[in-house]
Parts: C-alpha cells; structure tokens; sequence
C-alpha cells in the first residue's frame, strides 16, 4: 500500500486527459482524483432521479392531454353525427 506523499506508477492514457494518471501521480492525488469522481457520480445519480421524476410527470401529462383529446373527438364525432341526422345527411 502507497504511503501518503509516495508516487505510485499507474498506466493510463494520455497524461494531459484529466482523468488519465501519468506515471509519477502519488497517492494523495490519486485519492484526490477518486473523491472528485465520486462527488461527480453523486452529483449525476441526483440529476437522474431528478430526470426521471420529470420523465415520469411529462408522460403522466401526456397521458392526461390523449384523454383529453379522445374525449373530445368523441364529443366532436356526436356533435356531428347529430347535425347530420338533423339535416337529412
């Protein structure tokens, strides 16, 4: 195990890719780098419930406005039927 300080030779890719480690990245910054990462993945699993609460609503919406419409149409359709009927159509 790495002592705080110690350099610890990771492979990688390239070393100017921020998430990549050049050869002589020690322990510390190691740490550093993982709990930036998880503060990172913390922060997109929040913004994922949040999108899929706006998902869910958007199709409960949706939902709403298709009943909406078919009862509309439905009104519309006996509207017309009815107009028919009394015009001789």
């Amino acid at each position: 195990a790495a002592v705080a300080g110690e350099e610890v030779a990771v492979e990688g890719g390239p070393p100017d890719h921020s998430y990549s480690l050049s050869s002589g990245t020690t322990s510390e910054e190691l740490l550093r780098k993982l709990n930036e990462q998880r503060d990172i993945i913390a922060l997109l699993e929040v913004k994922m419930k949040e999108m899929k609460g706006s998902i869910r609503r958007l199709r409960l919406a949706e939902a709403q406005l298709r009943e909406e419409i078919r009862e509309k149409d439905r009104l519309l359709h006996a509207a017309s039927a009815g107009t028919r009927k009394r015009h001789g159509l």
